[in-house]
């Protein structure tokens, strides 16, 4: 089964990346060198779309890691959706992601991170109170 990996840049610092395949031994440098560059620079957002991927070995587990571990360095997040019950499985065995991280679809994934920001923003707006 080939590889593919599509990366889409929705807005600044945001991008959604779609897996479609096996992302193994054989395609794990693929991702990373793809991914990589986003996650150590520009991005703050990644949003995974896991619908397409039929399975992960544990490189392809080690590059989703690492490019968490890079953007959660900025204070970003790594969001996961469409996590087929198979990839589902290898996450929860290796603990990979924390559950608020995954998400059922990309819609229920913009819901929260649409939530997320609205309490930022009001988090800035609150006045501080002297001591």
């Amino acid at each position: 089964m080939p590889f593919d990996i599509r990366v889409e840049s929705k807005t600044e610092g945001v991008y959604f990346v779609t897996l479609d395949g096996r992302l193994d031994t054989g395609t794990y440098m693929l991702a990373e060198k793809k991914l990589m560059p986003l996650a150590s620079g520009p991005a703050k957002v990644m949003l995974f779309n896991l619908a397409k991927l039929e399975y992960i070995s544990s490189m392809g587990l080690r590059v989703i890691l690492k490019v968490r571990k890079a953007i959660d360095a900025k204070k970003g997040s790594v969001v996961i959706t469409n996590v087929q019950p198979q990839i589902q499985k290898v996450f929860e065995i290796a603990n990979a992601l924390p559950a608020q991280s995954i998400f059922a679809s990309v819609e229920e994934a913009d819901r929260y991170l649409d939530r997320m920001q609205a309490l930022a923003l009001e988090k800035q707006r609150l006045p501080t109170k002297p001591l």
